[in-house]
């Protein structure tokens, strides 16, 4: 399958780009910076330039790609810029989707979040509306407007090159004693996992999945297992929890049923796996 990867140089990009290429997919990925281009063809793909918000050059490029399916991975989280990011659901993910109408392609798979469910009991499922008016929204049902979206809402990532990593935002948040554990409910998936099951997703049918792992617990019950395995003091705990979205966990049994097994199905055994005690 030819495929239009947005986003081969993020967290997620670098990794799912030489995947794809070992599941015998053909992967045009793109970069901001032509300083990237090398990297992508090591990684297996062939880079092509491009800012998402210049809508005449994406559209040039998707048709120059002739893809089967375009898979956006597109975030701006380098500094934690939530405006940037929230920017880009919008206003980007519109653009992607016009360059894939345009080139006549029905298919996207989007990368959105399990932690925007509006409030409720119990572990939230595809089925529940995410917070209305959000960024995460506008990204959802712009998507949906082509024939066969695939919407994977993915738990916190942690492992290799994220934030949980050492040297990553949240591990020198917790290593400083700056991140309080409080009773909010949050699901987790390894990086790796991830991958994995956006690779699968591929041949899921069209719809949305949240890929997190078995076990979505308050971070005052992992969050100190965390600091513990990377040597960090414990974290103070507060009673305080967050209101909605993202007070809950989420179910993975809808990608499980799909046939996705996550190699490590709780944060406890994959914290262990990245080298933690």
């Amino acid at each position: 399958m030819r495929i239009f990867l947005a986003g081969g140089t993020g967290v997620i990009g670098r990794r799912l780009m030489p995947a794809l290429v070992d599941a015998g997919h053909d992967v045009v990925a793109t970069t901001r910076h032509a300083g990237n281009i090398d990297r992508i063809a090591r990684l297996g793909g062939r880079g092509v330039v491009v800012d998402v918000y210049d809508a005449p050059r994406l559209g040039e490029a998707v048709g120059e790609a002739a893809p089967d399916l375009v898979v956006h991975q597109l975030t701006d989280l380098r500094l934690f810029d939530t405006e940037a990011t929230a920017r880009i659901r919008r206003e980007g993910t519109a653009h992607l989707v016009s360059a894939a109408r345009e080139s006549g392609v029905s298919r996207i798979l989007v990368q959105s979040i399990a932690w925007a469910y509006q409030d409720g009991d119990g572990l939230a499922d595809e089925d529940e509306p995410v917070e209305a008016g959000s960024a995460v929204a506008a990204m959802e049902d712009l998507a949906r407007t082509l024939a066969r979206p695939t919407i994977l809402r993915y738990g916190w990532w942690y492992g290799p090159d994220t934030w949980y990593a050492e040297g990553g935002r949240i591990a020198d948040a917790v290593a400083e004693g700056l991140l309080p554990a409080t009773r909010t409910v949050n699901s987790l998936v390894h990086i790796d996992d991830a991958v994995a099951a956006t690779v699968a997703a591929i041949d899921w049918p069209a719809g949305a999945y949240n890929i997190v792992d078995d076990e979505p617990a308050p971070a005052t019950e992992w969050l100190p297992s965390y600091a513990a395995a990377i040597g960090a003091p414990p974290p103070r705990s507060t009673t305080w929890s967050s209101g909605s979205p993202g007070g809950r966990g989420a179910s993975n049994a809808k990608a499980r049923a799909a046939g996705w097994i996550p190699t490590h199905a709780s944060w406890r055994s994959g914290f262990r796996a990245d080298g933690h005690d």
